[in-house]
């Protein structure tokens, strides 16, 4: 379940959430790979923006790795209100746990900072220079996927992304915007990390995108893109007018899939087109890889009204 993280730094304005803890993960140490999975326990929760000429209302919903239940997953993620509202989701790497390291600590650390930083001059509204503050700032061992996204009063989001979170954008129905993950090879993305030889803010893919009231973003960690095709997001969406109805139901969805060892998830599409798949002799017999991953689930739904 997430829970807010209380930092004395971190203004009132700001509210921040993240995962309970436990596991691990590392630079260029894959994130397991498994294709079966389920998941519960949850949060919710909604921001309403302040004083802006288009700003985020938020729903969240965070539903633990089934086997991380107790310890709150890997997780970690902010929303607050600041100027058009600011979001961000960081992805713990399990691998980390090999090194007996809590791969929990580090991104609930870089998300701390974050959102502690998302006021500071040097900052100006940046995500990229948000990720290499908060970044500089943690010191705890681990490793991170994390993607920051930042609304502008005029509509502009500008987004910083290293790895395979991601975010959408919903126009009338429609996906308009996609951001791309970013992988050294099958199941190992770029990340974060407290070791030399790694990723940085340099590497994040920077990208912005001209938002209109009405408008809906869907950010998550990979446990939602792993098992949740576009097009169902893009229904599901359009079946709610609450954010936070949203944000659970696109959870959930995902959640059952990743349960479904039969079901066609996008994990297992990508996984057969990277060569992973069943022995020959299954494939005589019509076998093949299927069935969603286990995985921490995050997803954040913001829509973006006039204020």
């Amino acid at each position: 379940m997430a829970v807010p993280i209380l930092r004395p730094a971190i203004s009132d304005s700001h509210v921040f959430f993240n995962s309970l803890s436990h596991t691990a993960g590392l630079l260029s140490i894959p994130k397991k790979r498994r294709l079966m999975v389920s998941a519960s326990a949850s949060a919710t929760s909604e921001v309403n923006p302040l004083r802006s000429e288009v700003s985020f209302c938020f729903g969240t919903h965070l539903i633990p790795h089934p086997n991380k239940v107790d310890r709150g997953g890997e997780d970690a993620f902010f929303v607050s209100s600041y100027n058009g509202g600011v979001v961000a989701v960081a992805d713990g790497v399990s691998g980390w746990v090999e090194r007996d390291v809590d791969p929990s600590l580090f991104p609930k650390e870089l998300m701390a900072y974050a959102s502690d930083l998302v006021g500071d001059d040097e900052v100006n509204y940046d995500p990229q220079i948000l990720l290499k503050k908060a970044h500089s700032a943690t010191t705890s061992k681990g490793s991170a996927t994390v993607i920051v996204a930042m609304l502008q009063k005029n509509g502009v989001l500008k987004i910083a992304n290293v790895g395979d979170c991601g975010l959408k954008v919903i126009r009338k129905g429609k996906l308009i915007f996609c951001t791309l993950p970013q992988e050294h090879y099958f199941d190992c993305p770029y990340q974060l990390s407290s070791e030399v030889i790694t990723q940085t803010y340099l590497d994040a893919t920077v990208s912005s995108v001209k938002l209109l009231e009405g408008d809906t973003i869907v950010m998550g960690s990979d446990g939602l893109f792993d098992n949740v095709f576009d097009h169902e997001i893009v229904s599901t969406i359009t079946q709610y007018s609450d954010v936070a109805e949203a944000a659970k139901a696109l959870a959930d969805l995902a959640s059952n899939h990743s349960k479904d060892s039969n079901f066609e998830s996008p994990y297992s599409l990508e996984a057969r087109t990277k060569g992973f798949d069943v022995p020959l002799w299954k494939k005589v017999i019509g076998m093949k890889l299927t069935g969603g991953k286990p995985d921490d689930i995050t997803v954040i739904v913001g829509q973006v009204v006039s204020s």
